[in-house]
């Protein structure tokens, strides 16, 4: 089967040294306007969308007489021309050349496709790709996509979108590409016809716009990317969730395609994939991040209903300890042998709301804010450092006259229970570490190098308003530093913890139980670093029992 398109513009500009280009976009075959097109300079995100009659206007002022325009729309040739010559047309017809794609016709028998969903499910609304034509015109017709990855030839059913949010009287036009990849960024789109789409508030149901594509026969293998636009200025507010720790990517027009480390949007597909005999999932494909943030889980929904529990913001059970630079928040629960839990980089107390309510049945809980984070408010310019934490502890067991306590702690809250170990081992009963390390090197080299690309970015902006995460960031690249000699110091009972998906290497987890002569290890199967969000009974179980009182 084949398919023919012409494509031609009619343009209408004033003159040769005219800045503000105006024109219509024309098919030939159809002799209609093509709406929502979109015109461009290449690789700049300069650029525009035609409107519902083809009509558009560009401004080219600051554009160099060598660089070209793009114009481009599913199912026709793209046009491309040097801006010098672009501005010479006056009402003339440009003809292209016409495209012809051979599309073949692909039958699967029924019994061997299988249902599957790939993607960013999740529908939090604390994390959110905020959509607002008011707040930021330049930035509103820009792109974002996201990367899948189908090991065997699958076909598009189903793309969802999850809308925490949507705020506006009139449709909201969209647009959904379908990309290759290239060099690990989308390249070409490999669609034969527009898919555009006027949202509305009751096209979004239980937080999901699902776009059917069934019928449209995309037929996909290999890595590929789905891209969202909105291609018209509304009144209101779109707020699309998005996954923590996911990479997606983002463009303005023509320029080159940024990833975007932070965080991914929420979007999924259905396909039916061909199943073809094997059985095997890991031949299956599904969602394509395999950068730093793919190590890490979508953990929104927890930190969610983290956020509807009393813990981490509890005025009748949370007090302030001052001292000399800091304010450290602390909040205790229960009664009975102490057991403080320390929460890990850029946490709070909030991250043990589904093991406080078990454990302080048992022991008197002290969940701790650490310096700079949670409530803890720190006015020092130091360096942060796990033995200035590990201070911090000892300073609270003082004020509250604990001779000997217990701690947990979760990934920097392990690494400042070992300091806690190593300078104060008269004052520590047992240590459960969870995803702990002794010394950078022992954080996978991906998250490693994602942290300091991480850390460049903050140099070269030099925000003040930083300095805090920047100490954050630091401390993860330079600390701990703990010689196994000095492992082989701690003579407290220890249980190392982790997961076997975990963002700390596996050896090095082995390493640090073996070093300490009174440790024990365990190892969650299916667990990534994540154990007290994804794994809380039995975390809560196992410290329980290595503590000597059972669940």
């Amino acid at each position: 089967m084949k398919i023919h398109h012409t494509l031609f513009f009619l343009l209408a500009a004033s003159a040769f040294h005219a800045q503000i280009i105006s024109g219509t976009v024309i098919s030939k075959n159809e002799n209609q306007p093509i709406p929502y097109v979109k015109i461009g300079i290449e690789k700049k995100s300069t650029g525009t969308i035609s409107d519902e009659k083809g009509k558009f206007s560009i401004d080219l002022s600051n554009a160099e007489p060598q660089q070209k325009i793009k114009i481009e729309v599913p199912g026709y040739d793209s046009y491309q021309e040097t801006i010098q010559n672009f501005k010479k047309h006056d009402q003339q017809k440009i003809f292209l050349t016409e495209k012809t794609k051979n599309i073949q016709e692909i039958t699967i028998k029924p019994k061997k496709l299988v249902d599957k969903n790939w993607g960013v499910n999740t529908k939090t609304k604390s994390v959110t790709y905020s959509v607002n034509p008011e707040f930021d015109k330049k930035s509103f017709l820009g792109e974002t996509a996201l990367e899948f990855n189908a090991k065997k030839r699958s076909k598009l059913k189903n793309i969802n979108l999850n809308i925490a949010s949507y705020v506006s009287a009139q449709p909201v036009l969209m647009r959904y590409s379908v990309y290759s990849e290239k060099d690990g960024f989308p390249d070409k789109n490999i669609l034969e016809e527009e898919i555009t789409v006027e949202l509305t508030e009751n096209m979004i149901k239980d937080g999901t716009y699902t776009l059917d594509v069934n019928d449209r026969n995309i037929w996909v293998q290999g890595k590929f990317f789905i891209g969202i636009q909105f291609l018209k200025d509304f009144e209101g507010k779109i707020k699309i969730s998005a996954a923590l720790f996911r990479t997606g990517f983002i463009r303005e027009f023509y320029g080159d395609w940024q990833k975007m480390t932070i965080a991914a949007p929420a979007i999924n597909i259905d396909v039916k994939m061909d199943k073809n005999g094997d059985n095997n999932p890991e031949n299956e494909g599904g969602f394509a991040d395999d950068s730093a943030e793919a190590l890490m889980p979508d953990v929104s929904k927890y930190v969610q209903e983290s956020e509807q529990t009393v813990y981490g913001q509890n005025a009748d059970a949370g007090k302030y300890l001052k001292l000399q630079d800091t304010d450290l928040y602390y909040e205790i629960y229960g009664e009975g042998e102490p057991l403080i839990l320390l929460h890990g980089n850029s946490g709070s107390i909030k991250d043990f709301y589904q093991q406080i309510p078990v454990l302080s049945k048992q022991y008197k809980v002290i969940a701790i804010d650490t310096r700079g984070q949670g409530k803890s408010i720190d006015s020092s310019k130091k360096d942060f450092t796990y033995k200035m934490f590990a201070d911090d502890v000892k300073a609270l067991t003082d004020q509250l006259k604990l001779n000997k306590v217990s701690i947990a702690g979760w990934s920097d809250g392990g690494n400042t229970g070992l300091e806690f170990a190593l300078k104060y081992p008269e004052r520590l009963n047992k240590l459960i570490t969870i995803g702990a390390n002794a010394f950078p090197d022992g954080v996978d080299d991906r998250l490693t190098d994602h942290f300091e690309n991480k850390m460049l970015v903050m140099k070269e902006l030099k925000d003040p308003k930083k300095f805090n995460e920047q100490r954050l960031l630091k401390i993860m690249l330079t600390q701990p530093r703990i010689a196994r000699k000095d492992l082989n110091k701690i003579g407290s009972r220890v249980l190392v913890i982790a997961g076997d998906r975990d963002v700390i290497k596996p050896e090095h987890t082995e390493l640090i139980a073996k070093e300490i002569p009174n440790a024990e290890l365990r190892i969650y199967s299916n667990a990534t670093h994540m154990i007290p969000f994804e794994n809380a009974d039995q975390l809560t179980t196992d410290i329980l029992n290595f503590l000597g009182k059972s669940n």
